[in-house]
């Protein structure tokens, strides 16, 4: 992404010409030097010179006085940069001394003139040494070798601290060592306002959107022109990473984006090459006046020990510069010397909701990241409110959303759908919790479910309450203080088989959400801790994305509390008072399920939302869900009895599905429609599965017809 460099950053209208100056007056110095040494060099045109000793030579040298610091010609102070010139704020950025100009300008000439390399290498005594050493620097600027001016090559002196001069072959003398300059400083200083190469997939720049003048905007530019500079954003939901950038733009200063996934894994075992990415990140902002935006700090995972030194170390390299984090969790004061001014951002109400969303899908693809369209945007419409309104979704991840799901439209030529919205938002899911939990794409309706008006009620309440958390227990505080989150919990309780897990799959599909279900088996762990550990992955995962938890068999975790009678029972009350705390700060919609709701601790069943029974069905259910699962697609005979099936069978919707798919499968083999034997057959098979009695009172004519005669099963009798 580029940005209208004009628009945000204080550019210097002068441009380079004095540098050809100033190298001109260096030309000189070198000149003299040049024609200086010939005078004392007896034999100056010798093609080895440089390459041996020779004893008259080394004679010569213990004769001669001790380096002076003379100056190869006497020139005089150099003009003051012109006001306004890049060089002007690179002195006043880096807190540059004039000496340290000159020691710069020497050793930037051969990166500007290509004959410096030949006059170095003479000077060095050595052809292949074209850039100056510090000890011709020093010469060339006037300075004694053993003078104070060795002192501007110091770790802590500005050139080097700031990353603009680099000291090659370390091992050598101090006056022997080589000098660079880095090629983004020279870029820089000739006009140029390319990102440093070593910044490509860490850093870009930010763009900020066309109201920068927003409150909360204004807020945060305030504090990042005060003091250290140092702001940490508390986000709640509420796009801190635009405001940060739209803040930084109001000050002019050009916003950075560091990616801080990508800047971490650039730190593998050695931090070496994070190390040079963060000087040079350092290094950028300070030449082009820019401020930097980090965030959001939970993808740097700063509670790991390397992770914390990388964020220290950014702070460090950064002190002066405007530095804006953000992130959903506090700052932790080890992380930097200074301590940052906190600003808490909470979520945009629904009104600003459906604005953003409106603008996004306004806007054209590409650009829909905070910037309005020119000709304005239209209000969503009610069906597209209403089904966005469950989503949680930062500024970027709506944008993408927005773009992903007009450009389906657009492939149709037709306008942007609910349906287009759900599976663009859908899309922004991460793989971060499909990895802890099984992720289930809904594909059923209310259509599908055979359940008591009661029932379907307490799920429409679910949906109902998921829909409008924000504005309830958001903008109207019904649930404040005490870290309570804003999430949605409901319990499902019933016996196995009566619907519970489908039905999450019909509030997931009615709020355009993914079901992930929890793999307990990779939750608990037999070691104290471990499990509490998999479940916090569980909870941070499912926080980030928009979908329905559900805790299948959930007493298996959320048991009772137990007296203390061992380690195990205070290991086990310790997990589940955990899971309350945990449960009452969640943020997302989670529903359990269970067919034993007495074993639950009475402290979850409080902290439940909606708590939803499951019974088994009674007859004219059970002949609806008969009918139900054989469908409409499969042949059915004469002789079919769904009332009698309803009327004696008495199972619970997963049985008679399990009844009817066995069936399908005997009509599939006799090759004909289904008839009343193979759904009989299919019962028997059934009730042997669940363990129960096969009485002939049950099954009353179809007894005998459903049993299996010697050598063939008994839906071919």
């Amino acid at each position: 992404m580029t940005i209208d460099v004009e628009a945000v950053s204080s550019e210097p209208s002068v441009g380079p010409d004095h540098l050809w100056d100033r190298l001109g007056r260096l030309e000189q110095r070198v000149s003299a030097a040049v024609r200086a040494r010939r005078a004392e060099d007896p034999d100056p045109d010798d093609p080895y010179r440089g390459q041996y000793l020779t004893p008259a030579a080394a004679e010569r040298i213990l004769a001669a006085a001790a380096p002076d610091g003379r100056a190869g010609a006497q020139l005089g102070e150099p003009p003051a940069p012109p006001p306004g010139s890049r060089t002007e704020r690179l002195i006043d950025t880096f807190g540059l001394l004039p000496v340290d100009l000159e020691l710069l300008l020497v050793a930037i000439a051969p990166d500007l003139d290509t004959r410096f390399e030949r006059l170095y290498g003479y000077l060095n005594d050595d052809l292949t040494l074209r850039r100056p050493t510090i000890g011709l620097a020093l010469e060339l600027c006037g300075l004694p070798g053993a003078g104070a001016g060795r002192f501007r090559f110091s770790a802590q002196a500005p050139l080097i601290a700031g990353g603009l001069l680099e000291i090659t072959e370390p091992e050598r003398p101090l006056l022997s060592r080589g000098l660079r300059v880095p090629d983004r400083v020279t870029a820089h200083l000739l006009g140029d306002d390319e990102l440093d190469g070593a910044l490509r997939g860490v850093v870009r720049v930010g763009r900020p959107g066309a109201d920068r003048a927003t409150e909360p905007a204004r807020r945060i530019r305030a504090a990042a022109s005060s003091g250290s500079g140092l702001v940490h954003l508390l986000d709640q939901g509420g796009s801190a990473g635009r405001l940060a950038v739209d803040a930084l733009a109001g000050l002019v200063r050009r916003p950075l984006l560091v990616d801080l996934a990508a800047l971490a894994d650039r730190a593998p075992l050695a931090d070496r090459p994070a190390q040079a990415v963060v000087r040079a990140l350092a290094r950028e902002a300070r030449l082009s006046g820019s401020g930097v935006v980090l965030g959001p700090l939970d993808g740097l995972e700063p509670e790991r020990p390397e992770r914390a030194r990388l964020l220290r170390e950014l702070c460090a390299e950064l002190a002066g510069v405007p530095l804006i984090t953000h992130g959903s969790h506090g700052w932790d004061p080890t992380w930097a010397r200074e301590s940052p001014v906190v600003i808490v951002l909470p979520p945009p109400d629904p009104r600003r909701r459906a604005e953003q969303w409106a603008r996004a899908l306004s806007g054209p693809p590409g650009a829909a990241d905070g910037c309005a369209p020119p000709d304005g945007y239209a209000a969503l419409s009610g069906e597209l409110a209403e089904a966005l309104a469950p989503y949680r979704l930062d500024e970027e991840q709506l944008a993408r959303a927005a773009e992903v799901a007009a450009r389906t439209a657009a492939a149709e030529r037709r306008p942007v759908r609910a349906d287009d919205l759900r599976a663009a938002v859908r899309a922004q899911n991460g793989a971060g919790l499909a990895r802890l939990a099984r992720r289930i794409e809904p594909a059923v309706g209310w259509d599908d479910l055979v359940l008591p008006e009661t029932t379907e009620r307490q799920l429409r309440e679910l949906a109902l309450r998921a829909r409008h958390r924000d504005q309830v227990l958001g903008r109207w505080r019904m649930r404040p203080g005490g870290g309570r989150g804003r999430g949605v919990i409901a319990l499902f309780a019933g016996e196995s088989g009566t619907g519970k897990t489908m039905s999450a799959e019909v509030v997931a599909a009615e709020l355009g959400m993914e079901l992930y279900v929890v793999d307990l088996s990779t939750v608990v762990d037999k070691y104290i801790g471990e499990t509490e550990k998999n479940l916090e992955r569980v909870f941070t995962e499912a926080s980030q994305v928009n979908g329905v938890l559900l805790f299948d068999e959930a007493d298996a975790i959320f048991g009772k509390r137990s007296q203390v009678k061992d380690a195990h029972d205070r290991h086990a009350n310790v997990e589940s008072a955990y899971l309350l705390q945990r449960m009452e700060s969640f943020d997302g919609i989670a529903v359990l399920t269970t067919n034993l709701r007495a074993n639950l601790d009475e402290a979850f069943t409080r902290r439940l939302d909606v708590i939803a029974e499951f019974p088994v069905p009674d007859e004219e259910r059970r002949r609806a869900l008969w009918d139900r699962c054989l469908g409409p697609q499969l042949p059915r005979g004469d002789d079919l009895d769904l009332d009698f099936c309803a009327l004696h069978f008495e199972l619970a919707g997963g049985s008679i599905r399990a009844c009817a798919v066995t069936a399908a499968y005997l009509a599939a083999e006799a090759g004909g429609p289904l008839g009343m034997a193979q759904l009989v057959s299919a019962v028997l098979l059934e009730y042997r599965k669940l363990g129960r009695l096969v009485l002939e009172s049950e099954f009353g004519p179809w007894y005998s017809a459903g049993q299996p005669a010697p050598g063939r099963p008994a839906a071919d009798r």
